[in-house]
């Protein structure tokens, strides 16, 4: 009795010490499960700001200004290496800053703090682009030095005395219904939607300080691909064949 008596104790005290380790481990298990998910989610943060600071931004399109070429609510990914690192070109779509009364009057609507924090938290992910309304999309076709004019007899613009063949502007638009003639300063843009009928492009605001032109510092990049709806994925091209037989200014 004596002897049974002793084992019981060891046998209870080796499980009490069993279940001990196991809520010890189960809690250093769920530390370690926080501390790495805390990791992950701060690294995919911080690379998120880095790739949107650096090298891609997403933005939609509240316009039709850019058919058919771009769509209304077509989610664009812009490579903001261009023009910093990589040289505009000809062609190009480009997205840019209002650069001063293109857009009218600032939306002064406050929004609610959690609508801040919603727009702050997945336009950071890139989820959502909070700011494209404050943005401006359209094709790049004067680069500084470049004369344009509307039109020849033939309807077409003329870049640098070339007619161009804007295969990409809207079927039935014509290239411009206003006449023109200008030369693209030093630093500067002059940008026109492909939807020509519908696009209150450069041609729209040379009554501004501005003259219609759109200075360089003000492009936030060159729009690379159409990311969202699935349907709409394609990428999108400067067509260099419409402009490769334009001479230097």
């Amino acid at each position: 009795m004596s002897l049974g008596g002793g084992l019981r104790p060891r046998k209870s005290g080796a499980l009490n010490g069993i279940r001990r380790n196991f809520r010890r481990a189960r809690k250093n298990w769920l530390l370690a499960f926080l501390i790495d998910f805390v990791a992950i989610v701060g690294f995919a943060l911080i690379l998120s700001v880095l790739i949107k600071a650096f090298l891609i931004r997403s933005f939609f399109i509240p316009s039709g200004s850019m058919l058919d070429t771009l769509q209304i609510n077509d989610r664009i990914i812009v490579n903001v290496l261009v023009p910093q690192v990589i040289e505009l070109q000809h062609g190009d779509v480009v997205v840019f800053k209002d650069p001063g009364g293109w857009l009218g009057a600032p939306n002064t609507v406050a929004k609610e703090p959690l609508e801040q924090l919603s727009d702050f938290v997945l336009g950071t992910f890139g989820i959502t682009a909070p700011d494209s309304a404050e943005h401006l999309v359209k094709r790049l076709i004067g680069l500084p030095g470049d004369v344009i004019t509307c039109c020849d007899s033939e309807g077409r613009l003329l870049l640098n005395g070339v007619p161009l063949d804007e295969t990409y502007i809207r079927e039935g638009s014509n290239p411009s219904d206003i006449e023109f003639s200008v030369t693209v300063p030093e630093g500067q843009l002059w940008v026109m939607g492909d939807n020509r009928g519908n696009s209150t492009d450069s041609r729209y605001h040379q009554d501004l300080p501005t003259g219609g032109f759109v200075p360089i510092d003000v492009v936030v990049g060159r729009a690379m691909l159409i990311s969202w709806p699935v349907e709409n994925w394609t990428y999108l091209d400067n067509y260099q064949g419409v402009f490769d037989v334009v001479p230097n200014p």
